[in-house]
């Protein structure tokens, strides 16, 4: 006998590869391989944003506050993925669902305010570089990352609580790796046409908009950049603006195609992908991005080796 899912004793089941239970294990070892990058990638910038004086501005300020929603961001989906794919057992709890969702929609949304701050920061850096330190003091730079993540929590409270008053009429089946808002407007079987609007209305606020500003203070980026008379400087500006562009793209990219999309007409298996890319995929690739191409970066992770290197040499001489 099925259990209502609205009711706190029930559980749901995530199809994720049901239909192709033969690449189960594979992309079991796939997202494990990546969980594992993402988890020693941002770890290691909040490791180094923390103890190497060199990188306590800002930039690395916003950065450590990327990396470690990142981690949250994917933690709060990967484990329970794992799960599902290693074994036969793909439910979730109830309660397991809804937190899920909440934490899900958290994160992501307040991403995308993250992701503006941060042009916000180049912004000032490129364009008003004798008064970067002065307007991005650390007084701004706490209250703007407050605003980012209060900003998330409160999207999630209100699209979340909404989506969970639909009737789902005893169904358990989410056909996606996780709980998120449109897997669940699918499951619904009442009328969900205001819950579609809604959504789009909100993720048009929370991506579209935020896009519009990120590529717009770029514009006028572009143009400071164009000024600098040196060589060395007009690449370090470009390089580091590149690296914050290629992620903004990779993660608005794929939460506009996954959210702004109606609900129920969008391909079922790319949505399911999607979702698995900006849930899995973008944490692991942002830590490459940024340190990839950031001397800083590469410099602090080398002086920490070297210390750490050169601690038992110090310890022998004594």
């Amino acid at each position: 006998m099925e259990m209502d899912s609205n009711s706190s004793s029930g559980s749901f089941i995530l199809m994720g590869l049901s239909e192709h239970p033969q690449l189960e294990r594979v992309f079991f070892v796939a997202i494990l391989f990546s969980y594992l990058l993402t988890l020693v990638g941002n770890s290691t910038i909040i490791l180094l944003s923390r103890l190497d004086a060199r990188l306590h501005t800002p930039m690395y300020f916003f950065l450590s506050n990327l990396s470690s929603l990142d981690l949250a961001f994917t933690t709060s989906s990967v484990p329970q993925m794992l799960k599902n794919l290693w074994g036969p057992d793909k439910t979730i709890s109830y309660g397991g669902c809804v937190t899920q969702l909440y934490v899900f929609l958290w994160l992501g949304a307040t991403e995308c305010i993250l992701l503006v701050v941060m042009a916000f920061d180049r912004y000032v850096a490129v364009c008003r570089p004798l008064h970067y330190m002065t307007v991005m003091n650390p007084r701004l730079c706490w209250l703007l990352a407050a605003i980012s993540w209060l900003g998330g929590l409160g999207n999630s409270v209100i699209q979340s609580t909404f989506t969970l008053q639909l009737p789902f009429c005893g169904h358990r089946k989410v056909d996606n790796f996780l709980c998120e808002v449109p897997a669940m407007i699918k499951l619904a079987c009442g009328d969900t046409s205001l819950n579609e609007a809604v959504l789009n209305g909100v993720c048009t606020f929370f991506t579209a908009v935020p896009l519009s500003v990120i590529l717009s203070s770029y514009c006028f980026i572009a143009q400071a950049v164009m000024k600098i008379r040196s060589v060395e400087g007009r690449r370090k500006a470009f390089n580091t603006c590149l690296s914050h562009l290629v992620v903004v793209f990779l993660f608005y990219g794929s939460a506009i195609y996954g959210y702004l999309l109606p609900a129920k007409s969008s391909n079922q298996d790319q949505g399911k992908f999607i979702s698995l890319f900006y849930s899995v995929v973008t944490p692991m690739v942002n830590p490459l991005i940024y340190t990839l191409r950031n001397k800083e970066v590469k410099g602090a992770l080398g002086r920490l080796v070297q210390k750490k290197s050169s601690d038992p040499q110090d310890l022998v001489s004594r």
